[in-house]
């Protein structure tokens, strides 16, 4: 499936994510810096949850310089 932009991508999750939500429940959204943000955002909205962002760093084998 093709998107406009994440923030399509978005209201698309968005939709499925409220069709499995309990009444009354906000649930908190988690995005990734890397192009999550506008995604959750997205959902975050939709679905009257919170936003939060997780920052991950990478973790590279001593014997693989990148």
């Amino acid at each position: 499936m093709r998107f406009a932009d994440r923030e399509a991508a978005g209201r698309v999750l968005a939709e499925r994510v409220r069709a499995h939500l309990a009444e009354g429940v906000r649930p908190l959204v988690l995005a990734l810096p890397r192009g999550g943000v506008p995604v959750a955002a997205e959902v975050a909205r939709a679905t009257e949850g919170e936003l939060g962002v997780l920052v991950a760093h990478k973790i590279s084998e001593p014997e693989r310089p990148e």
